[in-house]
């Protein structure tokens, strides 16, 4: 990949574009609504779209066209965007090349619900694994990334990568968050965790933890029946470069990305220590 731009230079170049697209998220948030939703079954989640989504992915699509226009590009609005046929590609083209993905809302029904713990997720990936990610929180005035075998880094919204912290995580609470899908686990796992499942628990009210839980010490683990690239499975391998446990529901590691399908892996586990994992994978096994 010599003639590429490292995964640091293109997160480098982006993050001040980046960073108006989360004071746009931020500005607006009050005063969002929704557009008509996606077609994610019964997953209300993952079904909410806003103009914030929209805009956001255009922001980027601007810069990556004006800045790396040959890297293949796949954002999650694709096909609602007027840019996409403007990109090489939306998918990989060989294993020698990059594919930058964005999650422009990460959260979208946390966002319209007037909550803090959405995200904008940017991904470099190649056909094995991903590069480099990284994951801004608007509301929180915070942002964390990590490059490959580096480690995992937080700072402020207006603090270069060069004046990030290694994230260091501090008595996290004994909490479980179930994905979509996966709450018939929690009889297994409600003696010993506080166990949260999105399907049922979920409040436009009280808000609960997202993925990225794992970070702030909210979670010590989460299991998610269908792990997007652009999101979940991106937070996934940023909780790997911390130290977590990851692997699939057969407790072996996540296949190379380019062995899955629609832009996904088929489930994932994601633990902080060996223990927690232990006990998700048993549950999963007993149960999927």
């Amino acid at each position: 990949m010599s003639t590429q731009p490292s995964p640091r230079k293109i997160i480098q170049t982006l993050l001040p574009h980046l960073r108006v697209a989360a004071g746009y998220a931020k500005q607006i948030q009050t005063q969002i609504t929704s557009l008509p939703d996606k077609d994610a079954g019964d997953n209300i989640l993952s079904a909410a779209l806003t103009d914030a989504d929209l805009s956001i992915q255009t922001l980027v699509e601007v810069a990556l066209l004006g800045t790396f226009p040959n890297i293949p590009f796949y954002g999650e609005e694709y096909e609602k965007s007027r840019n996409t046929k403007y990109f090489s590609a939306i998918k990989l083209e060989s294993k020698n090349d990059y594919l930058i993905t964005l999650d422009p809302i990460d959260g979208t029904k946390y966002y319209l619900d007037g909550f803090n713990n959405y995200q904008i997720i940017l991904t470099i990936l190649n056909a094995e694994h991903y590069e480099a990610v990284i994951a801004i929180s608007p509301a929180q005035n915070c942002y964390y990334y990590t490059i490959k075998n580096q480690g995992v880094y937080q700072g402020k919204l207006n603090q270069d990568l060069d004046d990030c912290v290694p994230l260091k995580i501090t008595n996290p609470k004994p909490s479980i968050l179930l994905g979509w899908g996966m709450a018939h686990l929690k009889p297994w796992l409600q003696d010993k965790y506080q166990v949260i499942d999105l399907e049922n628990c979920y409040s436009d009210s009280v808000q609960l933890p997202n993925y990225n839980g794992i970070f702030s010490g909210d979670l010590i683990g989460w299991i998610t029946k269908r792990g997007k690239f652009i999101d979940s499975a991106a937070l996934a391998f940023m909780a790997q470069e911390n130290g977590c446990i990851v692997t699939g529901f057969d407790g072996l590691p996540l296949p190379p990305l380019y062995t899955c399908q629609d832009y996904s892996y088929s489930g994932a586990i994601v633990a902080n220590s060996a223990s927690v994992h232990q006990d998700l994978l048993a549950a999963c096994q007993k149960f999927t």
